[in-house]
């Protein structure tokens, strides 16, 4: 063994396993057992919880950290894609990915080990972002899984030489293609065009979409459509789906069970999610979350995650996944013990089923009801056998007697 960390608290899920040992050799844990020893080098956890890392399954890091660039006045998405769609048009490649190196890195210290992040290319700004971005996948596997999923923002079928610019990152190793249908002028057309580029490429699918409290006019149908004709059941993710916060239980229900029978995942972006949808509203505002703890129950696969840092569609964020789960907590009423359970389960294992990790986790199903309830922060991270941060805990300065 190379590395053996002591006195670590451990859960299956279920019941705690309690203290342990964990023994770590050739970039793998080897063994989980209490009293492991040999000559491998020592930490001492102190009984803290040992988890699997999160798993970031949806972030834009070509457009974090521009707030210093556009307004955010209104908080509606119209506003959002309007001044990121104008602030593109400076972007250059090194800009780009200084500013997604500084999002990764707060990502990393956050605990994240996994992470998909969605670029866009279009006329407008090109190949920058994959420029840009696709040499940190070499520059951070140290500390993190990238991959990168290729989209069009500003349209497909209605944005001449998009498609081409889509082709190119994927010839170049861009592993998933997205799409956002509710910006084109023929949604059907751009879901049905993105599903033949996954088949021609073999890659999976990410889309954006539905993303408003308007329940009418949903293509989560197309979705399910494709993917059972195209036999892409398990490979098809849809992120925002912000309508199903709007449909009553039974149509919730029905929509549930056709994700579930098509294989089809959701993502949902809190932060980004309860900021955006409503903000035209003087009072009674509505949350607009899809409400994914209960497609659960309906056996749909579902995750949480960032979706944008620093910029107009997402004002704020600190690249804590544990922060999602206790917000959706909160946005779902969610307050017992399986419900907390799940919402950490969405930051970990849940997304990285989504994005087909195969040798992921450290047990089944951590158990983690308190990091979610306390937002817990993670003290050190740990890629590939090795150590990638550690923070110390913050300690109290008490007044010595008599002072």
């Amino acid at each position: 063994m190379d590395l053996i960390l002591k006195n670590v608290a451990l859960s299956d899920g279920i019941t705690d396993i309690g203290i342990v040992d964990i023994g770590i050799g050739g970039g793998k844990i080897v063994s989980i057992a209490p009293g492991l020893s040999g000559d491998a080098e020592t930490l001492d956890m102190e009984g803290r919880l040992a988890v699997p890392g999160f798993v970031e399954s949806h972030i834009h890091l070509d457009k974090a950290c521009i707030l210093d660039r556009c307004k955010s006045e209104h908080g509606t998405l119209e506003e959002a894609i309007s001044e990121v769609s104008a602030a593109k048009r400076e972007f250059t490649v090194d800009d780009i990915r200084a500013r997604a190196t500084r999002t990764l890195e707060t990502c990393i210290l956050q605990g994240t080990t996994r992470m998909r992040t969605h670029l866009e290319v279009d006329p407008g700004i090109g190949m920058k972002s994959i420029d840009a971005v696709m040499p940190l996948i070499d520059d951070y596997a140290w500390a993190i899984d990238l991959e990168i999923c290729v989209f069009p923002q500003e349209g497909l079928l209605n944005n001449p030489g998009t498609e081409a610019l889509m082709v190119e990152a994927l010839k170049r190793g861009a592993q998933v293609v997205g799409g956002c249908p509710y910006t084109d002028t023929d949604p059907r057309g751009q879901i049905e065009r993105i599903f033949e580029l996954a088949r021609e490429f073999d890659v999976d699918i990410d889309f954006h979409l539905d993303f408003d409290t308007n329940p009418n006019g949903m293509t989560v149908g197309d979705v399910c459509e494709l993917t059972d004709a195209r036999g892409y059941g398990g490979r098809v993710t849809i992120g925002h789906v912000s309508k199903l916060s709007a449909l009553p239980p039974q149509d919730l229900t029905a929509i549930g069970k056709r994700l579930a029978d098509s294989g089809v995942a959701v993502t949902v972006l809190p932060s980004t999610d309860l900021y955006l949808m409503g903000s035209g509203a003087t009072h009674n505002h509505v949350r607009g979350v899809a409400p994914v703890h209960k497609l659960i129950e309906a056996g749909v696969n579902c995750a949480l995650s960032t979706n944008n840092v620093l910029n107009p569609f997402t004002p704020f964020g600190d690249g804590s996944m544990i922060r999602m789960a206790n917000l959706y907590a909160n946005i779902g009423q969610i307050g017992t013990s399986a419900g907390m359970r799940d919402c950490f389960d969405m930051t970990t294992h849940r997304p990285a089923r989504l994005m087909g990790v195969k040798d992921y986790g450290i047990v089944d199903s951590p158990t983690a009801v308190a990091a979610v309830q306390e937002i817990a922060v993670p003290l050190y991270g740990f890629k590939r056998g090795r150590m990638t941060f550690t923070r110390r805990p913050a300690v109290l300065h008490r007044p010595s007697a008599g002072r």
